[in-house]
């Protein structure tokens, strides 16, 4: 009975220094590549420290300050507004299209297709689409003009009215087939005898939606809300690529990578970065709140 509890206690023993050798060095990379920079940002983010220099003096919560105190800094607030509205209509044309082709439709894989593909593309690629789009005399203007909309043509990436319209639909069309798939991923797994019993009933198209979709995706659109706050307030490839943030259409993350590595402010670039991730963590605490209230 002895030899058995010892030979038990050895074979214990010996898996936790299995399983502990084979994770120190994942374990390891994450602390170096993920939680490291993470500690060093928020160091940096309460010095002045230009990105290079061996010295740099503390100066407190300076950088936080300035960034809600001044106009030339809180102004990337104002400019994720607009981005944020599009999440409202792209979600809302994700689920649209993902509830038309939960149904029988003819040809709805291809239309599946179409939906989805913009988001396999890289949004390099994705930005210079747009940029031809909305040059002037380009396929906007020429869409415009063939439909005898000529008059109201504009210069979609030079007025500072209408850029970040233009820039917030061109993310409308990339994302809108992630969202697609998410909702539809949703709608299909809701059994067929839900629907059965309501054509029973008598129940038409915008009734099932309402009381039996709608219901089943609570959650669906609960998430898919989280990921539109970070991805407006984190918007940055398409702006970039298109404008770098030119003509009033600056985003907070365009404009932390031009104070980390255009002006050498790496102290207030970390303290935005900071300011971003708090956000996402707290609309993420919000979320979960709220399902664990709702359940």
């Amino acid at each position: 009975m002895k030899y058995l509890k010892l030979s038990n206690w050895g074979y214990s023993a010996q898996r936790i220094f299995i399983i502990c050798a084979f994770s120190i060095i994942p374990l390891a990379l994450l602390f170096t590549f993920a939680y490291l920079p993470v500690i060093n940002m928020f160091k940096y983010s309460f010095t002045d420290w230009n990105g290079y220099s061996k010295r740099f003096d503390y100066v407190g919560f300076e950088n936080y300050t300035r960034i809600f105190s001044d106009p030339e800094y809180f102004k990337v607030f104002i400019v994720s507004l607009y981005y944020f509205v599009a999440t409202f209509l792209q979600m809302g044309l994700a689920l649209y299209f993902a509830t038309i082709l939960s149904f029988k439709v003819r040809g709805k894989n291809f239309f599946k297709g179409i939906l989805f593909f913009p988001y396999l593309l890289n949004g390099v690629a994705i930005g210079f689409i747009f940029l031809f789009f909305f040059k002037p005399d380009g396929t906007l203007d020429m869409l415009m003009h063939a439909v005898g909309l000529g008059q109201y043509t504009q210069l979609w990436l030079g007025n500072p009215n209408i850029i970040n319209v233009s820039l917030a639909g061109a993310s409308v069309w990339r994302y809108m087939g992630f969202n697609f798939i998410i909702f539809l991923g949703a709608i299909s797994s809701i059994p067929k005898d839900v629907y059965e019993a309501s054509d029973i009933d008598g129940a038409n198209r915008w009734q099932q939606f309402r009381h039996i979709i709608l219901p089943s995706i609570t959650r669906i659109l609960q998430l898919n809300l989280i990921l539109a706050i970070s991805g407006a307030i984190s918007a940055f490839d398409i702006p970039y690529i298109m404008t770098d943030g030119s003509n009033g259409s600056m985003t907070f993350v365009i404009q932390t990578v031009h104070l980390a590595f255009k002006y050498g402010k790496l102290g207030l670039a970390s303290a935005m970065a900071v300011v971003l991730l708090m956000i996402v963590i707290l609309v993420t605490l919000v979320q979960r709140v709220t399902m664990k209230g709702e359940e």
